[in-house]
């Protein structure tokens, strides 16, 4: 069964649109509020995961087609990829060099 396609981009645009209002509170929070910086940076980093979700649903289209477990699956490797990457560069940076001979 084909889906009839519309003139108008609905979902397109309100993805936008909460995609701005993700962005702005997250400004918002980091230029406005007293809270400590860490509570800032995980506030803003839930902030970040969200908005990449939504991308990934509303713009990228990953719910879509036939072969949607296949997608998911590559998604969450590349996302197991880049926290290995980040936490093993933190981790070398860390405690690399601080062994003496």
């Amino acid at each position: 069964m084909e889906k009839k396609m519309s003139r108008f981009p609905l979902g397109h645009v309100l993805g936008f649109l909460f995609s701005l209002l993700l962005t702005f509170t997250a400004a918002g929070i980091a230029l406005k509020t007293s809270l400590s910086f860490k509570t800032i940076m995980w506030i803003i980093g839930g902030l970040a995961v969200v908005q990449a979700g939504l991308q990934l649903t509303m713009f990228m289209h990953v719910n879509e087609g036939e072969d949607r477990h296949s997608q998911w699956i590559n998604i969450l490797y590349g996302v197991f990829l880049a926290v290995v990457i980040v936490a093993g560069s933190i981790w070398v940076m860390s405690f690399g060099g601080t062994h003496s001979h």
